[in-house]
């Protein structure tokens, strides 16, 4: 299970987690932006994939590295100044301003200027698809799922190309599934429970340029995986985008934890895929 702290930057993988209806504990509860408060994305800033943000104790402190910088720690605030935020100018919304030796040190990594906001204490965001559910700062969902049989599936035809296989984080999922035989199963997942927490399908993830970084070095690398998955994974109700994993949305929180068996209650019945048309 991974989580991503702050949208656009590094992972953190962990063994347990706490879900609650924006996803798993932390996850994108913050953000960066400019200075007009639109979201600063890998999409156009690939250098953020490397950057680094922990959270420290239950909370209170951000710890920010990056290769070849000093660090930094901040003291988390989690209601005061607020300032305009968007995602894809189609949300906007508040976020809660962070210290701003934050803001100073991710703008001399970036190169450009950045601020760091946080989600507020009255924060709701409707996601959209089958089930919409919430999300924080994601693109438009609690949770990603993907499978590895997906990637093995993905990468046997990458190499049949002769191009190198690519690692599951660049497709920066929060949960990956072991175990199931065919690539693609999360597909038709509607409903299902993983430990203590239920989930529902919400749309496929199509997926925009972030797959083409490389998730450590934050160099644009492509054309793979997409120019494969292009191939064979085009979503025609989807204007033509093509999908890897799964949106869901968090039907009941709860704890999950590596290891804990997914159970699918319900599986998408064949046909067209509902999330476009909802």
């Amino acid at each position: 299970m991974t989580f991503y702290p702050v949208k656009g930057l590094a992972g953190v993988s962990v063994d347990r987690s706490q879900v609650s209806g924006i996803g798993l504990r932390h996850d994108r509860t913050f953000m960066l932006v400019n200075p007009d408060g639109s979201f600063l994305s890998q999409r156009t800033v690939p250098a953020m994939a490397p950057l680094r943000a922990v959270v420290l104790g239950d909370g209170e402190r951000l710890l920010l590295s990056a290769e070849g910088a000093d660090g930094l720690e901040v003291e988390v605030t989690y209601d005061g100044k607020r300032r305009d935020v968007s995602l894809f100018g189609k949300w906007f919304g508040a976020g809660v301003v962070q210290d701003p030796a934050a803001d100073r040190w991710f703008s001399e990594r970036l190169d450009r200027p950045a601020a760091l906001v946080r989600i507020t204490p009255e924060h709701e965001r409707i996601g959209w698809g089958v089930n919409p559910g919430q999300a924080g700062f994601a693109d438009a969902h609690a949770l990603l799922v993907a499978s590895l049989s997906s990637l093995d599936g993905l990468n046997e035809r990458i190499a049949e190309t002769g191009a190198e296989p690519v690692p599951m984080n660049r497709f920066r999922p929060n949960i990956v599934v072991s175990g199931w035989p065919e690539p693609h199963t999360e597909d038709r997942v509607l409903l299902a429970s993983i430990g203590a927490v239920e989930i529902g399908y919400a749309a496929r993830a199509i997926r925009c340029a972030v797959p083409m970084v490389d998730q450590a070095s934050g160099a644009e690398s492509g054309p793979e995986p997409t120019r494969t998955l292009a191939s064979y994974r085009r979503q025609p109700d989807y204007g033509g985008g093509v999908s890897f994993g799964m949106k869901a949305a968090v039907l009941a929180p709860g704890t999950i934890g590596v290891g804990d068996e997914v159970l699918v209650h319900e599986w998408l019945p064949e046909g067209p895929d509902p999330a476009p048309a909802s």
